[in-house]
């Protein structure tokens, strides 16, 4: 197979069943109990940032953004990222990340944050955030919190526990 032959969509709400399918093949049910899903609980995922890839109009790969809030700051989090395990190390996930960086930037999202592996997402425009800057609501490894930063300042205005961001106190 080459990149030719995946297309890379927005996400629609009809891509829903395919996208939890693969995300509970790539992540099981012990996703659930992990501190990104418990913000993503909060509100909706921004389909406007979250995008597909399809080959032969399957879905075999999928990455999703949620906006969130932490103090003053504003971002995006980025997450999942599921690649059908067929179709791993081609490049299809890392495609996905840029399409939907590239999005939040044109979108004036803030930044992008994550909990993931800086091996993986660094070479794509992650660096860690300072331990002790940001709390969550369940544990997570601290090392593995990493932002992509789209408006200079935007990530060091994130400070405190992150949440959906509409569950965000104004004020």
């Amino acid at each position: 197979m080459s990149s030719a032959d995946v297309t890379y969509l927005p996400e629609t709400p009809a891509h829903d069943p395919e996208i939890d399918i693969l995300n509970d093949e790539a992540f099981g049910p012990g996703r659930f109990s992990r501190a990104a899903y418990r913000i993503r609980e909060g509100g909706p995922h921004d389909r406007a940032l979250s995008f597909v890839a399809l080959k032969d109009g399957a879905v075999i790969a999928s990455v999703r953004m949620t906006p969130i809030a932490a103090g003053a700051g504003r971002a995006h989090m980025l997450g999942p990222l599921a690649v059908c395990p067929a179709y791993k190390n081609l490049g299809i996930g890392r495609r996905l990340v840029a399409i939907a960086l590239e999005a939040a930037a044109k979108a004036g999202a803030p930044a992008v944050m994550l909990v993931g592996d800086e091996p993986y997402y660094g070479p794509l425009g992650f660096a860690r955030i300072p331990n002790g800057q940001l709390t969550f609501p369940r544990p997570v490894d601290l090392n593995r919190v990493l932002a992509h930063e789209i408006a200079p300042g935007a990530v060091r205005k994130l400070a405190g526990e992150v949440c959906h961001a509409a569950q965000a106190h104004n004020g």
